[in-house]
């Protein structure tokens, strides 16, 4: 019984995310970047080019385009991701056609700022509600697991091809307004996905370790790992490594503290892709 209400809520939680993120994306395609026929980089942009070339229906063209990386999304990660991603590029189509957003402004600044933000925001929601509504991402997957190239890689290999096409076919001002729209989309995406819970994992070496575990134990909360060592440069022998993984809101208060402990301790930031289980817990994707 507890297992059924825990998936109930689940659900109830993918599909509030995927129905926001769809609205968001409507409303900044509909608001913004349809009026002014701008594009955006991946497979949204990919159907914003074809239907500035063609005049062809974008909710129709959402769909064919995206049907490959569905099928990819079934191959690659699973028939769960590939069901929530057809049914939230279906309600896309849907909102482009039923949803009533007017266009908000006439000035190309805001337009490709806000644009890409509420199409990122929307992106990134869908994302965390555990699909897609943009197949870049599952693309980019299928490519590097047959090539040596990394999924950023690939990703920035096929905006340069977007943008080149609309500087040929449409014209350079649209394609550096493009790039502006896709920076603005690709850093709310990333805001909405890790958020102000990205995590920093750290590593510090300091002569005075006990005082710093003893702080990002006691005061902020934080599990700390200690490693073994021995320093080379010095030849120190067992040097005492400590590890810990923070927010990044927090990042610069432990900076603060370790400062004020040994102002000649090391300290290494390193970025955290994804972080399950442990003292720190996030909220992960499914």
């Amino acid at each position: 019984m507890e297992n059924i209400k825990s998936k109930n809520t689940r659900f109830l939680k993918e599909g509030t995310l995927i129905i926001c993120g769809v609205v968001s994306a409507c409303f900044g395609l509909k608001s913004f970047l349809l009026p002014s026929h701008f594009i955006d980089g991946g497979v949204t942009g990919i159907s914003l080019l074809v239907k500035a070339l063609t005049g062809w229906n974008l909710s129709y063209l959402i769909v064919i385009i995206n049907i490959p990386f569905i099928l990819m999304g079934y191959k690659q990660i699973g028939r769960s991701f590939a069901i929530k991603t057809a049914v939230a590029i279906a309600l896309l189509s849907l909102a482009l056609v039923f949803l009533p957003f007017n266009p908000i402004t006439h000035d190309k600044l805001l337009i490709a700022f806000f644009g890409g933000f509420f199409l990122g925001g929307g992106i990134g929601l869908a994302m965390r509600g555990g699909c897609v509504i943009d197949g870049t991402e599952v693309l980019a997957l299928y490519i590097s697991r047959n090539s040596m190239l990394t999924v950023g890689n690939i990703i920035l290999i096929l905006n340069i091809v977007i943008f080149a096409f609309a500087a040929y076919f449409l014209n350079i001002e649209t394609a550096l307004y493009a790039i502006l729209t896709y920076l603005s989309a690709s850093n709310t995406v990333d805001f909405i996905v890790n958020g102000l819970e990205a995590y920093t994992g750290v590593t510090i070496i300091s002569d005075k370790n006990d005082e710093i575990k003893h702080f990002i134990i006691t005061d902020m909360k934080r599990g700390v790992t200690v490693y073994k060592g021995e320093g080379g440069y010095l030849e120190k022998k067992d040097i005492d490594i400590i590890y810990t993984v923070v927010t990044k809101l927090e990042m610069s208060k432990l900076q603060s503290q370790i400062r004020q402990i040994d102002p000649d301790a090391f300290v290494v930031q390193q970025q955290i892709a994804d972080l399950k289980g442990g003292v720190v817990k996030r909220q992960a994707l499914h």
